[in-house]
């Protein structure tokens, strides 16, 4: 622990629990959304969908790049997205041979009333909050899972915008 967190001790074990109770929290509920889409599509493939619809049609290394995981496992994730139609393996542009991942016009459609019913989820949990509380906690989180993912990548954690 260095100097700038060597007081906060009761502080810090107060995020580590609420930060292990929101994990909890949200594995169970799977925050899977409300109505009939709620929990109908696991964290994994929302994750890969939602990856191919915002950066487009993608090779197998170069998702699981962008994903911070190993081309085994998007091989395997990606399987029963592909044998469900909401992913289609094409032939790369350039090189014949080399095999694209891209979002089916099915798999964006359930993408998106996923994404519908999550946001909706979303405005349940803070509808009471006022609209810069849910822009702080956004940001917050966000910032809290750049460091997550620098950490894990072996990467130096970035400094806070000011």
């Amino acid at each position: 622990m260095d100097m700038s967190t060597a007081g906060d001790t009761g502080l810090l074990e107060t995020l580590q629990h609420e930060v292990a109770v929101f994990a909890r929290r949200a594995e169970q509920t799977r925050l899977g959304g409300v109505g009939q889409v709620r929990n109908s599509m696991d964290r994994a493939a929302y994750l890969l969908l939602n990856r191919l619809d915002k950066e487009g049609p993608m090779g197998v290394k170069a998702l699981a790049a962008s994903m911070g995981i190993d081309s085994s496992t998007v091989t395997r994730q990606v399987a029963p997205l592909v044998d469900t139609g909401l992913v289609k393996r094409t032939s790369h542009p350039e090189d014949g041979r080399a095999v694209v991942l891209q979002l089916s016009p099915r798999g964006l459609a359930r993408l998106d009333e996923v994404r519908t019913s999550r946001q909706e989820l979303m405005a349940q949990l803070t509808q009471d909050w006022e609209p810069q509380e849910r822009e702080q906690f956004c940001a917050l989180l966000t910032r809290f899972n750049t460091a997550l993912s620098a950490r894990q990548s072996g990467q130096a954690v970035p400094p806070a915008e000011s």
